[in-house]
This record gives C-alpha cells, structure tokens and sequence, in this order.
C-alpha cells in the first residue's frame, strides 16, 4: 500500500482546499465503514464540488500509486464504499445540486451527491417522479445508487436503476471527463451507459446523471393482507403475478419484523400475524380499482385472513412508513443485524424461506425477513449479539449457506445491493471461469487497473476471500468481536 505523504496532502487541499480533505486518523474513523459489517480505515478522504476536481484528486492519486473508492452517503450494504486497501475516498456528498429538469421531455440531470428522494420532491410539483426508491432514500445518493444499480420496493413494474439512466458524466482513470448515453434513449453505439452502471465504482467515477422521471399516477391503492402462516403469503406473492397482475410494489414482512415495526411505529400490522403483503397497484383510475378487486380476491381465495384497503395516502404512507422502517427497527430486537440480499424463483418463496428459517435454527439465530416478493428479491436478517464470543464467523457461515441457497434454487447472489467484497467469493457460484475474466478484461479496456475501487466485485482465492472478510470485521476489538 503507497503511503500518504505531506506532499500528497498538500497536493489535494490545493485542488479542493484545505478545509475539504481530512487525513488525520480520528476524522477518518467514521468513513471506514458502510452499512455492512466490514471496516478498513481510508488514508484521505477528499470532498471534491466539481468533474474538474474529481479529475484533480484522480490524477493526484494516480500519480502516487494511491488507489481511489468513490463514495455517497455511505448506506451501500456490500461493503462496496470501503477502503480494503487504503487509499483515497472521494466523496461526492458535496455534489448534490439538480442542474437541469426537462419536464416535456420527462428527464432531469442530477449530481451524484444528490439524495434520492429529494428528486422526486423537487420535480412533484410538476407531476413527476423519480421511480427507483431504496428503502434508504431518505439518505442514499443517485450515484451510490448508479453505482450499484439500486432497486427499491416501487421498481417491480418500472424497472431498477439502469431503466432509468439515460446519461452519465464520468471520469476515468487517467482523470478524462466524457459523456456516455445522453438525454435521448436511443443512443448509437456501445452501451457504456449501461456497462458503468452497477459497475460499483470500479470502471469510473461518476459526476452527472440524465436520469428518466415519470408521471405521478392517476391513482394509487394499497392492500394490506394478512396471513397466518408464511408460506400462505409466498404464495399469494406468486400467484397474483400469475393472472397477469403486475403492482407497483409486492413486498413481505415476516412475523419477526412485524415484532420489531409494529411497537415502534404503530402502523396497523397486527402482531399475532405470521406475515403481511404490502401491496400497491397504481395507474389510470378504473383500471387500479378492477386489479384492486383481483388482488382483494386472490388473497382471501388463498387463505388471507384478512385484507385492508387504503385509498388516502396518510393510509398508505403510514403502511409504507412500516416497510421502508423495517430495517432500523429489528435494533429493538437485537443489539446486531446482518441484512443479507439474494432473489430467487418467486415460485421457490414458500421452499426457501422454509430453509432460511431452518438454517437460523441450525445456528441458532433468529431470521427476520422484509423483501421484494413482487421479484423474488429476498433480504433475510440475521439477528445477533455482538458481545458473543465467536459470533462473527457463525454469523458470515449461516449467510453464505443462505446465499447458497438462493443459488441452487435458481436465483442469484444479489438482487440490488452489488457484490462489492461482500460477496465477491460467490461469484464463481453463477460465472464460469471465462465469464469471470471477460469481465475482469473491461478493467484493461477502460485503463483502471486496481486504481478504483479495489478488491471488489471480482473474486480471489474463496478461502482467503472469507477469511478476509472475518478479519476484517473483528481487527478493531478482537476475535470475538463485532464491528
């Protein structure tokens, strides 16, 4: 690892001044982490305001050997924003301004600092949106979610970050600023727009998105449905896609989420119920009330014991402040969460979350689960208490059996979070040997070699990788720590 000298300090506060570059180990702490359970201390972190100073810092770093890991708001959950090797963070969170909105031709041009939910409170007035939504939208950034090609509850009929992409301002490893894709959709040539998008900072940094925004429904419903038992609500998931329905959203919480949600936010999820489906059909209005009813009928067919209707959004917002609250509220539950991300057959739903329930068993955990039903997008959490001895590792041991699982049952190793080194030991999982190097080859052809982003995405040795990963997360406080 090159060092950080004087030199390269002064070097980077004459490009974005003094005040925008921390390098002292006490302001660096809290940017050695993201919302994973990984941790690797950065040697610098710069705050750069402009593609011209995001230039500046590439070549600085460029010059002295010292790798560069582009970073949003810090919420990504593949470990993908962290320092593995030291080096450069390049923050982007001062780059946040909407530069552009185009409402006839329903598209904006957006920095990549900017938080995601307030594009669509900006463009609201004008009767637009912004469709991909993570449940982090309150903090996550555009580019983060460039970066990893985010997705979000409302993204089963519209489509994940990259359907909603037009154009990118990038630049490259030799600090080249250029334009890929622009504001039209039918851009000739190479698809580079879609090639650097869930690239997760490994082939560029980007400074500007042409993002596509899209008109405010008609109308909106949303269903609660109850059940009694788990595999009633997969099943339901499953079928309501199956008569041709497609929601807006199609989302599940299971009774170990609702234990944590419902005492915390009071938002109306009866605690006695194995699990709920959050279900939202938008569109032209009679066509929303006629699949409202076919929802309403395929799950009381299929054993809901109860179905809510919510017509007025403080309904409807109250229902999705549970959902997209969810996560931060299993704290309530236990001290630790692993929050894990695999999609799998939406007709394998009732089959693997029975053996995610059983590999929580098996070492001794309890699983709690909110996801994309709509998709098969599954985001099984692994509760546990930090101050156990020897936990760390029982707990990164369940989760590979979990995305094992998802693998086997015809699905994938993530469904929106990337692979960042989370989950780079799992790649060869779903790519052959020769699928894994055509990939690595695009690192040549875009002459980054290990300078952005370094250590993910592509896989080393798969013992050495997990073992990295254990001692990584236990380096600060000891082996049987959590950190």
């Amino acid at each position: 690892m090159a060092t950080i000298t004087k030199q390269v300090i002064r070097e980077l506060e004459a490009v974005v001044g003094r005040r925008h570059v921390l390098h002292h180990p006490e302001d660096l702490l809290v940017f050695e982490y993201d919302a994973t359970i990984e941790r690797a201390l950065p040697q610098a972190v710069v705050f750069p305001d402009t593609a011209e100073e995001v230039s500046a810092v590439v070549k600085v770093a460029g010059r002295y050997g010292l790798p560069v890991i582009p970073r949003g708001a810090g919420t990504g959950l593949s470990g993908g924003a962290i320092a593995v090797v030291g080096g450069v963070v390049v923050a982007l969170t001062r780059m946040k301004r909407i530069l552009e909105v185009d409402a006839p031709n329903r598209l904006a041009v957006v920095e990549p600092g900017l938080v995601n939910l307030e594009l669509s409170k900006a463009v609201a007035p004008l009767g637009l949106y912004y469709a991909p939504d993570p449940s982090s939208q309150r903090a996550c950034t555009i580019g983060g979610n460039v970066a990893e090609n985010a997705g979000g509850p409302h993204c089963l009929a519209s489509g994940v970050t990259t359907n909603h992409v037009l154009g990118l301002e990038v630049v490259l490893a030799n600090g080249d600023v250029l334009w890929v894709g622009g504001k039209t959709r039918d851009v000739p040539g190479y698809d580079l727009t879609g090639l650097l998008v869930g690239s997760e900072g490994t082939l560029a940094i980007v400074t500007k998105v042409v993002v596509r925004l899209m008109r405010l429904p008609e109308a909106t419903r949303t269903l609660l449905a109850i059940f009694n038992e788990l595999d009633e609500a997969s099943a339901v998931a499953s079928s309501i896609i199956a008569h041709g329905i497609v929601p807006a959203a199609l989302e599940m919480i299971d009774r170990e989420v609702i234990q944590a949600v419902e005492p915390a936010l009071h938002v109306g999820y009866p605690l006695d119920a194995d699990a709920v489906l959050l279900i939202e059909l938008e569109g032209l209005r009679e066509a929303v009330v006629e699949e409202s009813e076919a929802v309403l009928n395929i799950c009381r067919e299929m054993g809901a014991r109860e179905v809510r209707l919510a017509e007025e959004a403080a309904e409807r917002e109250r229902l999705w402040a549970g959902r997209k609250g969810s996560i931060s509220a299993l704290g309530r539950l236990a001290p630790n969460y692993y929050v894990l991300d695999g999609t799998v057959p939406r007709s394998k739903l009732p089959q693997v979350l029975r053996q995610v329930n059983e590999v929580g068993r098996r070492y001794g955990f309890r699983i709690a689960n909110v996801f994309h039903a709509g998709d098969g997008n599954l985001h099984p959490n692994i509760l546990f208490d930090e101050r156990e001895p020897g936990v760390v590792e029982r707990v990164l041991d369940a989760g590979r059996e979990i995305m094992r699982l998802c693998v086997e049952a015809g699905g994938t190793i993530t469904g929106e979070h990337g692979i960042g080194m989370e989950k780079r030991a799992f790649m060869p999982w779903i790519f052959s040997e020769a699928d894994i190097a055509a990939m690595s080859r695009l690192k040549a052809a875009f002459r980054v070699g290990e300078l952005f982003n370094p250590s993910k995405l592509f896989p080393t040795a798969e013992g050495e990788a997990h073992q990295r990963h254990v001692q990584q997360a236990t380096r600060t406080l000891g082996s049987d720590a959590y950190v």
